[in-house]
């Protein structure tokens, strides 16, 4: 159980940073960065580098949530200290307002990064933007959808401090299975065109 809230404790800010995103996407908010990626770039084989859902905004946005939200949280568990004792990074780095910062940035950046050759493979099969598979690949990519970018935090985290391959793992199935459950209340909130 304390293994389970450490991984918790450790890339909540990520949870946070992803939902602040998702609403900062959702608005008006910036409309110059609201532009895809790709510039809507066609490869040869006719279709979409990446596609119209990734966009600037997105990217640009969950960098700079990533780095904001691991600062409040570290001032959160400051005021929490068996919380904060249970945070993986602070028993390698100071629970430091620059500190939170670089380590933000640093998931922020993974997470949108991490998104985009699962973006890249699923315009290879004809996959709609914000869509997943209707056929028997459905499942294993709105897994993927979810895990692609906690696979890049997780491997932040494992390049910053010792963790443990059950950890590593760990990171990436609690991170997914929350991602979904997120997912269906921003969902229901109107804030995601679709469940998964």
């Amino acid at each position: 159980m304390e293994t389970t809230l450490s991984l918790y404790v450790t890339l909540m800010s990520v949870i946070f940073a992803g939902i602040a995103n998702m609403v900062f996407c959702k608005y008006p908010t910036y409309p110059r960065l609201n532009i895809p990626m790709d510039s809507g770039r066609i490869l040869s084989d006719k279709k979409r580098l990446f596609g119209q859902n990734k966009t600037w905004k997105g990217f640009i946005g969950m960098i700079v949530f990533g780095g904001l939200s691991q600062i409040i949280w570290g001032i959160v568990l400051k005021t929490v200290p068996s919380l904060e004792s249970l945070n993986l990074f602070y028993d390698v780095y100071a629970n430091s307002i620059l500190t939170n910062l670089w380590i933000g940035l640093l998931l922020g950046s993974a997470y949108v990064v991490f998104e985009l050759p699962n973006s890249f493979m699923k315009r290879r099969l004809e996959i709609e933007p914000g869509k997943t598979a209707k056929n028997q690949w459905k499942w294993f990519f709105v897994f993927i959808d979810q895990a692609d970018s906690l696979l890049g935090c997780a491997l932040v985290v494992a390049l910053l401090i010792p963790i443990s391959f059950s950890q590593f793992l760990g990171f990436i199935i609690l991170g997914a299975g929350t991602h979904i459950v997120i997912n269906q209340l921003l969902y229901v909130l109107k804030l995601r065109k679709n469940p998964f």
